[in-house]
């Protein structure tokens, strides 16, 4: 299975997200397995905060916009992505992940624009 086609073809499927929103979250999640010292299976909670970690060493102040311009707004926006992932083969999951894990997340304002408001 190839990522870019995959990640193309649920973009065309669900229009919400951009495809740069898929291939950052695949990002991100190497990146929180590595802030972890693990392979695999990362939950909900865990992958909301290397993304968010990820985001900034990436995007720093821009991070915020940047996600805005992929039409993610919010944490259960990257729940969304995650579970796009997982029906398409491109993630997986356990019995108890769900899609409510991305819902206690925290607020972007606070976590993209509030590090740099100094």
């Amino acid at each position: 299975m190839d990522f870019h086609s995959t990640v193309n073809r649920i973009s065309r499927k669900d229009t919400r997200y951009a495809p740069e929103a898929y291939e950052f979250v695949n990002e991100a999640l190497g990146y929180t397995c590595l802030a972890l010292d693990r392979m695999g299976h990362v939950s909900g909670q865990e992958l909301l905060k290397g993304i968010r970690k990820c985001a900034l060493d990436k995007f720093g102040p821009m991070a915020k916009f940047v996600l805005n311009s992929w039409g993610v707004r919010k944490c259960e926006d990257f729940g969304n992505i995650v579970f796009n992932m997982v029906e398409s083969g491109l993630m997986g999951k356990t019995d108890d992940d769900s899609i409510d894990d991305f819902k206690a997340g925290y607020e972007f304002s606070e976590a993209f624009e509030k590090p740099y408001n100094k």
